[in-house]
């Protein structure tokens, strides 16, 4: 499983809110099938489909400027990892595990 976050920055809008631009950006992760999980500093998701995940990055991208952005930074971060399998809720059953039991 493919582990990603996404974090947009709308540049050069009339106001400094960015709640609608991110209520986008999730409704466009949502029409692709993906169960996204917001942050207070980002948006995350997962899919064994890398490929699935640039477009996701491309459609977020996009929905700003279609909203009348004239500039947006998009952040993507990946975490992929091989060698086993993962997710985000077995992320975060090793981070608490880790805190209830310090010899792991």
């Amino acid at each position: 499983m493919i582990i990603a976050e996404i974090t947009i920055v709308p540049i050069g809008t009339k106001t400094p809110s960015v709640s609608r631009y991110v209520a986008k950006a999730v409704d466009e992760l949502r029409k692709l099938g993906l169960n996204p999980e917001l942050t207070a500093m980002g948006t995350i998701f997962e899919s064994e489909d890398i490929t699935l995940i640039l477009k996701a990055f491309e459609a977020v991208h996009e929905s700003v400027f279609a909203q009348g952005a004239v500039r947006v930074v998009t952040t993507l971060r990946i975490d992929e990892r091989r060698d086993k399998e993962g997710s985000i809720k077995q992320k975060m059953r090793s981070v608490i595990s880790g805190r209830e039991n310090p010899n792991c």
